[in-house]
């Protein structure tokens, strides 16, 4: 095979080496899937990988997803040549009629990278998502109402499947210094007409929310919020297991707490517990459902939740019971 042509060395090498060292999120010799759609974090993405690559041992590949839609046209065969340039296979997934909104096209991207790493015996598949994106979705998630799980939902590593791994290595990099990296690597960035449409509100939070709070407020602000998601997670993982435990100790059977024993707790143990009584029994989780039934807690015996969706919650004696169907 022919010596591959290594980019210059940077600072963001060195410091995706200290974040990989740090957070042993991509061991040396594993196989990767890098997603690349061709716009500039992704192809910094997979320049930083392919550079790196002889120190860690990878194997690596370049995977793209094609939406179909009219603004993909041509997409799929630039990504093509920029992974031959690279000297590493090449993997596409294609689909016809995908509804142009952001939920489907997020989840089909999720599956079809599952089923190209799975097809293709790759352990991880790593996502361009930068600090820019976890600042997007913390105000993006805050907006829909979310809890602190969801202000912090971009994290570095979590399953994909049982057997695959998606690791996100960039999400202390700014995407102005993705750009740079692309322009000093004269990387071929296609811009992507998805990102700039503003019916999608991702869209709005990116090209007019963020621009705004950093020129009438502070210059910092992405860097302030990405900062703060990282302290929620932290915090999140935290009450999660404390809150795990309690419910376990409380779990009397299935669909059954003691509710004694999670009266004296803080109401944010309280809701956690509860969110995973419900969820247990696949009942749909909002902050109302939530709510009526942490008040089930200290109520008196008979009192119930109003229908929720899947079911109800009733006060037995000293326990609290899911009961499929509706209310009285």
């Amino acid at each position: 095979m022919a010596e591959r042509n290594l980019k210059p060395w940077t600072d963001l090498h060195t410091g995706l080496q200290q974040t990989l060292r740090q957070l042993k999120i991509l061991p040396r010799q594993a196989s990767i899937l890098i997603a690349v759609s061709g716009g500039q974090d992704s192809l910094c993405l997979g320049q930083l990988l392919v550079d790196l690559q002889p120190q860690w041992h990878w194997r690596l590949a370049v995977a793209h997803c094609d939406h179909g839609w009219a603004e993909d046209m041509g997409v799929a065969q630039r990504v093509r040549e920029m992974a031959a340039s690279w000297q590493v296979p090449y993997h596409c997934w294609n689909v016809q009629g995908l509804a142009e909104t952001e939920v489907a096209a997020r989840n089909w991207r999720y599956q079809a990278l599952a089923q190209m790493a799975q097809t293709n015996s790759y352990q991880y598949v790593v996502t361009a998502h930068t600090q820019s994106d976890v600042a997007e979705t913390l105000i993006y998630n805050l907006m829909r109402g979310s809890g602190s799980d969801g202000l912090s939902s971009l994290r570095p590593s979590r399953q994909l499947t049982e057997q695959i791994q998606l690791v996100r290595p960039l999400l202390n990099i700014p995407r102005a210094k993705t750009g740079e990296f692309c322009h000093h690597c004269q990387l071929p960035v296609w811009l992507d007409p998805y990102n700039h449409k503003l019916q999608y509100a991702r869209n709005r939070v990116r090209q007019q929310l963020i621009p705004l709070m950093e020129n009438q407020f502070n210059r910092q602000a992405s860097k302030h919020l990405a900062q703060t998601a990282e302290i929620l997670q932290a915090e999140t993982s935290y009450l999660e297991s404390v809150a795990i435990s309690y419910y376990q100790q409380a779990l009397v059977e299935t669909g059954m707490l003691d509710r004694q024993m999670l009266q004296p707790l803080s109401i944010a143990i309280q809701r956690r517990v509860i969110r995973l009584f419900l969820q247990s029994e696949q009942i749909a989780l909002n902050f109302q459902s939530i709510e009526q039934v942490v008040k089930l807690l200290h109520a008196p015996r008979g009192s119930q939740t109003s229908s929720l969706a899947g079911g109800f919650v009733q006060v037995q004696q000293n326990y609290l019971k899911i009961k499929k169907g509706h209310s009285n």
